[in-house]
């Protein structure tokens, strides 16, 4: 099975709803038990005995228990029989478009990071805490914090202008690095930002990565000399563009 790439961590999404105002937040493990509960069993045990729901609002294209059976219909019925009731929200269109995480998705692929920030919203981040490395880019003049992404798969790859939230009380500009590493034999996808004109200890602090730009596609190149060359290109064109817009 092809997995689409993953927008937000569970971490990410509980911020992003705290923000808004969002007081209790109830998440369900999708286990085989949970897969195997017909339509029924899915509103009697978790809508009605597990949640007490009196309210229910859901999207227009809900569907529920196994093999995705229940539907608006159902659940309407079953409104009426325990006593909760159902409210179902219209596709939401913005300049023309059903906002959705497909949508969002394509326009990251594309590195249309504006686009993706007007169906969001807010501009595209992804949250997580420093790590320690190898060590390569501090030994190579540009010291990165390193975020393991926590995603089967990114929906953004490549050398990137970044907004650094996080560390100062307004946001830090930098160029980041995402994806596996080629031309140090890397396997597993590891985000690294470097912070211009920052030389702090950030390990173990949980920073923002906001990407205002793609810059170009992540390569192997034939030596860290060659490499040490493109990536001090990349961190002057990173410093001009971003001296041309507005941190998120």
């Amino acid at each position: 099975m092809k997995h689409p790439p993953r927008l937000t961590r569970w971490r990410e999404k509980f911020l992003a709803l705290a923000a808004q105002g969002v007081e209790r937040l109830v998440t369900l493990r999708f286990d085989e038990r949970m897969r195997a509960m017909t339509p029924r069993s899915f509103v009697d045990e978790l809508i009605v005995e597990r949640l007490g729901t009196r309210h229910l609002v859901v999207g227009d294209d809900f569907r529920y228990g196994s093999n995705a059976g229940g539907t608006i219909e159902s659940l309407r019925a079953a409104g009426q029989e325990h006593g909760f009731g159902v409210e179902q929200i219209a596709p939401f269109c913005f300049d023309g478009v059903r906002v959705s995480s497909t949508a969002v998705r394509e326009r990251l692929e594309l590195a249309d990071y504006p686009g993706a920030a007007r169906l969001l919203g807010r501009p595209y981040r992804m949250i997580g805490r420093v790590v320690r490395g190898r060590r390569l880019g501090r030994a190579l003049g540009f010291p990165t914090a390193n975020l393991r992404l926590m995603r089967r798969k990114p929906p953004v790859w490549g050398i990137l202008a970044v907004w650094v939230h996080g560390i100062d009380s307004r946001p830090l500009p930098g160029v980041a690095s995402l994806g596996t590493r080629p031309t140090v034999n890397g396997v597993e996808p590891l985000l690294e930002a470097h912070v211009f004109d920052f030389s702090g200890d950030l390990y173990g602090r949980a920073i923002e990565v906001e990407f205002v730009a793609k810059l170009r596609d992540e390569v192997k190149f034939e030596s860290l000399d060659a490499m040490m060359v493109q990536m001090k290109i990349d961190g002057a064109r990173a410093r001009d563009l971003l001296s041309k817009v507005d941190s998120g």
